[in-house]
């Protein structure tokens, strides 16, 4: 495929596969050009070393609006994660984005997730439960994937669950790329915000001890601690990614898993296997969506080539985790694979802040799966499994199973 005919997103022949032309990308062009829904055009990375290198480096940031960046949603289309237009944002660059990550990072230490795993073994439980009370077929995003993550990341910032509904519907409003109209867009940004800022508003009035509660605490008595609008956007972006990110990837993950019943069978017959398999199905994922952006406000070498200023660059975590370079085999899935240094999570200044989090959802949902319901397969064939589209991330609309 030449260069100038990449659109994104690539087709796929199945939802779990990747796109064939990658491999003729990070041998002939890893530096490509693509256009995207928007009808911009963008840099398209593909190679591990490139993607890397361009995430690690702090120049380099997420396109904002105000950037003139190349754009991802056609006129009207693009929710805030789309084009960086939020009402409230949380500081996107250099010290201030620092300062924010050390404050709200402390929170998502991997000491502080074990902590919570009982609970989430409790919760994945009493899920499973109740998909076996409903009986076969189910869908296991609708059941397991979606409610497990939903509850907890809404425990931990101390929001009621029971308003699950809107949450999903501002998820998808923060994250559309075509979905969704500029009108709905703007009423679900304003309902989004001004829900959170009351939510921070009652927090600074009556201290709580959930995660926003105690950021509140906490920079009352440090002195200089985040804004409102930091408070806001904080717990807006947070419950965006419990929402949508790890929802999709447990969904993701069982795709891959039970779609190759060996995979499956390796599991039940060595469970001591489940924290590298995670490891292996996020590497493995093809469905991530656009990947990460990044604006050159200078121009970059990649790949011996020079990149302009004022370029938009998207880098393909999915793509350059199955580069061979990287990963030998990479086109095997290795459930016992070590190390792996994927770059689903990002990499550098930028890379997911609640990556221990998400890791201990993916691994406790597979424990509680692997012991209570050893005989779960798919109810339909990988290829008959759909895409989530019109959104910034990429997951599946459903994953239906028996047992």
């Amino acid at each position: 495929m030449a260069d100038q005919d990449l659109r994104l997103p690539l087709p796929t022949d199945t939802p779990l596969e990747p796109p064939a032309v990658w491999e003729e990308l990070r041998a002939r062009c890893p530096v490509a050009h693509a256009t995207l829904p928007s009808g911009d055009t963008a840099v398209y990375l593909t190679r591990y070393d490139d993607v890397r290198t361009l995430l690690s480096d702090p120049r380099f940031v997420r396109p904002t609006e105000r950037d003139g960046a190349a754009r991802v949603a056609p006129e009207g289309s693009g929710g805030a994660a789309a084009t960086g237009g939020a009402a409230v944002a949380i500081p996107d660059r250099g010290e201030p984005h620092q300062r924010w990550r050390r404050r709200v990072g402390k929170y998502f230490t991997a000491k502080r997730m074990t902590a919570l795993r009982p609970g989430m073994t409790r919760l994945a439980e009493d899920l499973v439960d109740a998909m076996l009370a409903q009986g076969a077929p189910a869908d296991l995003r609708a059941s397991l994937g979606f409610p497990l993550p939903v509850q907890v990341i809404c425990d931990l910032l101390g929001v009621p669950a029971e308003d699950r509904d809107r949450f999903s519907h501002w998820s998808d409003s923060f994250l559309s790329v075509t979905r969704h109209t500029a009108e709905e867009i703007a009423t679900a940004q304003r309902e989004f915000t001004a829900y959170m800022a009351g939510h921070v508003a009652a927090k600074r009035a009556r201290p709580t001890d959930d995660l926003l509660g105690t950021l509140i605490t906490d920079s009352a008595e440090e002195g200089g601690g985040l804004t409102d609008d930091e408070l806001v956007a904080t717990g807006m972006g947070l419950l965006v990614a419990g929402h949508e990110t790890t929802a999709n990837m447990i969904g993701k993950m069982a795709g891959l898993l039970l779609g190759d019943r060996s995979r499956w069978e390796r599991l039940l017959a060595d469970p001591s296997l489940v924290r590298t398999a995670v490891e292996e199905s996020l590497r493995f994922d093809t469905n991530l969506g656009f990947g990460l952006r990044r604006y050159l406000g200078e121009d970059a070498e990649i790949a011996g080539q020079v990149i302009p200023a004022g370029s938009t660059v998207v880098c393909s975590m999915p793509a350059a985790n199955r580069d061979e370079r990287a990963f030998t085999g990479a086109d095997a899935m290795d459930l016992a694979r070590t190390p792996n240094p994927h770059l689903a999570f990002g990499v550098g200044p930028h890379s997911c802040l609640g990556q221990a989090l998400a890791r201990t959802e993916l691994q406790v949902v597979l424990e509680t799966l692997l012991r209570r319901v050893p005989t779960l397969r798919l109810a339909v064939p990988v290829a008959d499994l759909r895409k989530t589209e019109g959104l910034l991330v990429g997951g599946l609309r459903e994953v239906p199973v028996r047992w």
